[in-house]
This record gives structure tokens, C-alpha cells and sequence, in this order.
């Protein structure tokens, strides 16, 4: 979904808050594999994914851990850049083809502080960020390799169809094979 319609639709910000947002994001196509940040570098952009999917990953012990994907109308933002002012511990890649807009955070913060609706609106992604992050760390905690696969299938469902096994794998924190079981039990 476009990011215009989005804020309309989605958010419900006015036409002309909407396109007071809209104007301040650069529109970016990218392709599939492409690294829009890398470990241990700076950036203080905001992303919104119109078309596509992005995984956000790290490395540890040389092995490619999948920490979350982000589909059509998700927003990210390298917080330890942006408010920590820390290293970026991750990578961020496109898993597909897609349409990424990119805006400056100082640019974003400033037509935010102006207005209540768009202060509004800005809280509601933060919540939404807050929600999700509470949900898999307590699905990392208490919920059993099967019921992480449910709620993953719940945020993403096409996830099986855009990305790989072992990305999706790695999010769960479970070997291939294990998905393979699981999946195996799904469709009985």
C-alpha cells in the first residue's frame, strides 16, 4: 500500500497531513538482496515499505539470524541509531523486489512536534512497535517452536512464499528440519 494511502486509510490523517508526511519520504525501488544498512554503521533513516519484504538480521558465530520481517505498511527505524546513538547491531535486506520510502528522522521528528494529529500518529506506530516486540519476546519465552510458527503465519501470511525456510527457521529459533515437522503436522 502506498504510503499516501496508508496515512489516509490506515492512520487517519487528513489529506493534508497526510501529504505533509508523504512529501518529506524518498521513494526508492529496490531489488531483492539489496542491504539497506549493514552492521556497525550510522543512519538516522525512517523506513516504510509500500511493496516487498525486508528481513532484519545479525550475525553470530558466523551464522545468519533472522531477528524480524517487514511487509507492505510496516515502518522501521534503526532505534539504536536514531535514539541511542550506538553502532547499528543488525542488517536490513529486501527479500523481494520492492518499493521502500526512506525519510530523515530529524525531518520526520520536526512536522511532528508541529501538529497533535500527526504527534497521534506517531505514537500509534510506536505502539504498534512496542506490540510487536512484546509479542515475540514473550512468544520466545513461553511458547512452544509451534505456536511461534501460528503467530508468524498469523503477522505474515505469505511469509512461505516470500522468504526462505532456513530465514524462517532461524526467526524461530528452530533448525530446518524442525520446521519441516511442524509444517509436515500443519497440513494433516
Amino acid at each position: 500500500m502506498e504510503l499516501l494511502e496508508y496515512l489516509q486509510k490506515g492512520a487517519g490523517l487528513s489529506t493534508e497531513k497526510a501529504h505533509i508526511v508523504d512529501e518529506i519520504f524518498d521513494y526508492i525501488e529496490l531489488p531483492k538482496g539489496y542491504q539497506l544498512l549493514n552492521e556497525g554503521k550510522q543512519s538516522k533513516k525512517i523506513f516504510y515499505v509500500e511493496k516487498g519484504m525486508m528481513r532484519l538480521y545479525y550475525l553470530k558465530d558466523g551464522k545468519d539470524i533472522t531477528h524480524d520481517f517487514f511487509d507492505e505498511t510496516k515502518f522501521y527505524a534503526p532505534i539504536e541509531n536514531i535514539f541511542l546513538n550506538q553502532p547499528y547491531p543488525y542488517y536490513l535486506e529486501m527479500l523481494e523486489n520492492g518499493t521502500i520510502r526512506t525519510a530523515d528522522f530529524m525531518k520526520v521528528e520536526k512536522i511532528m512536534e508541529t501538529d497533535t494529529a500527526l504527534q497521534r500518529f506517531s505514537r500509534h506506530v510506536l505502539v504498534g512497535t512496542i506490540k510487536r516486540l512484546a509479542e515475540q519476546l514473550y512468544s520466545i519465552q513461553f511458547q512452544s517452536a509451534q505456536e511461534r510458527y501460528q503467530l508468524l503465519i498469523k503477522r505474515h501470511p505469505n511469509i512461505l512464499l516470500r522468504s526462505s525456510l532456513g530465514h524462517i527457521a532461524s526467526y524461530l529459533g528452530i533448525t530446518q528440519s524442525t520446521l519441516s515437522v511442524i509444517r509436515g503436522e500443519k497440513s494433516r
